[in-house]
């Protein structure tokens, strides 16, 4: 099936359209309105700098439902212990910035390109982006961002400089997502990090419905 090319028009192909792997379609922008259509459509971006914009749909999905979050007891006594603290949206930028920065086991390069840098600062001007940030003396060692639409929260990805800090940055994320509601935490694509946390695999079908009902 050939790839759909997006132009100017604000829209998406049905994401069944997409390829095996979740390759839906490429080109367009990285506009608020596209972006946020995107996120409520079960649809996120996922390209390297030089290449045209890609979107993915993937099926099956990896998600967390909250009800279904777990953390080890010796995480939580990490949690417990102040040796990190942990703020949200205090430092948004630096936090993308040290995602795109931190090398990763098995990738070369990065997605976080200056463009995407960009459009997700103007996501969190306008109060879609958030941002944890995790600190040890005042250093900046660990964070993550995502996107939250409704009751949906959308993980984009995580930095650590010193052990536990992002999986601290995880727990109190969760927990903040939790008390307000949050019926569905999207991971996009599975790593064994999130599934020590209850992430699991449901088909696109089930993510879609569960999307619709978080969002509307």
């Amino acid at each position: 099936m050939p790839i759909h090319q997006l132009g100017r028009a604000l829209v998406f192909p049905p994401v069944a359209e997409a390829e095996p792997d979740g390759l839906l379609a490429m080109g367009g922008d990285l506009s608020m309105a596209r972006l946020l259509l995107a996120y409520r459509s079960g649809i996120f971006p996922w390209y390297e700098a030089g290449v045209p914009i890609f979107w993915w749909s993937p099926d099956p999905r990896f998600v967390l439902m909250p009800a279904e979050f777990k953390v080890a007891t010796s995480l939580r006594r990490i949690v417990r212990s102040g040796l990190f603290t942990v703020t949200f949206d205090q430092a948004f930028a630096e936090v993308m910035a040290q995602c795109g920065r931190v090398a990763r086991k098995d990738q070369e390069g990065t997605w976080i390109t200056p463009e995407m840098e960009a459009a997700y600062g103007e996501l969190h001007a306008i109060g879609h982006a958030h941002s944890v940030e995790v600190w040890r003396e005042g250093r900046l060692v660990g964070g993550l961002y995502g996107v939250e639409l409704g009751r949906a929260y959308f993980g984009e990805s995580m930095f650590m400089l010193e052990p536990n800090a992002s999986k601290v940055g995880f727990v109190h994320l969760v927990e903040a997502l939790v008390a307000r509601g949050c019926l569905m935490i999207d991971c996009q694509v599975h790593t064994q990090h999130l599934e020590r946390f209850g992430a699991r695999y449901v088909a696109r079908a089930e993510f879609l419905r569960r999307l619709a009902e978080a969002v509307k």
